[in-house]
């Protein structure tokens, strides 16, 4: 599996971006985490291929939606009303090892995920 994030920019607070994680290989749980200086990642959405249900950060429901284009092999993270503690590195994760949805959306561990990106910064002022 390879994870290859892009979209990350500077923008003013209030206002939106949307993050893409093209993927290749076998990818049926997927999500975004975030990852502030000398903290640890922490998740902020995630999604199951074959249901497509979705799950979130409280800090970031109602403000961010996470999709996935398999057509595109692409997952992508729309980001609106962003302020500045959104402020971080982002990454695109995956993993394979999963019974159910929710087992899935339960992870939230970066233990939990097999497969990383290298990360986009995201920077809100």
């Amino acid at each position: 599996v390879q994870l290859v994030e892009s979209g990350g920019d500077s923008v003013q607070a209030g206002g939106s971006l949307r993050l893409s994680c093209v993927y290749s290989g076998y990818t049926p749980c997927m999500a975004w985490f975030r990852q502030y200086p000398g903290k640890e990642r922490e998740k902020v959405a995630g999604i199951v291929n074959s249901a497509g249900h979705t799950n979130y950060a409280d800090a970031v429901k109602g403000r961010f939606t996470i999709s996935k284009d398999p057509a595109k092999k692409t997952l992508y993270l729309q980001m609106s009303d962003l302020k500045p503690e959104d402020t971080g590195e982002y990454y695109c994760a995956s993993d394979y090892r999963f019974d159910t949805s929710n087992s899935c959306l339960n992870k939230i561990k970066e233990t939990d995920f097999s497969a990383w990106g290298r990360g986009t910064q995201v920077t809100v002022s």
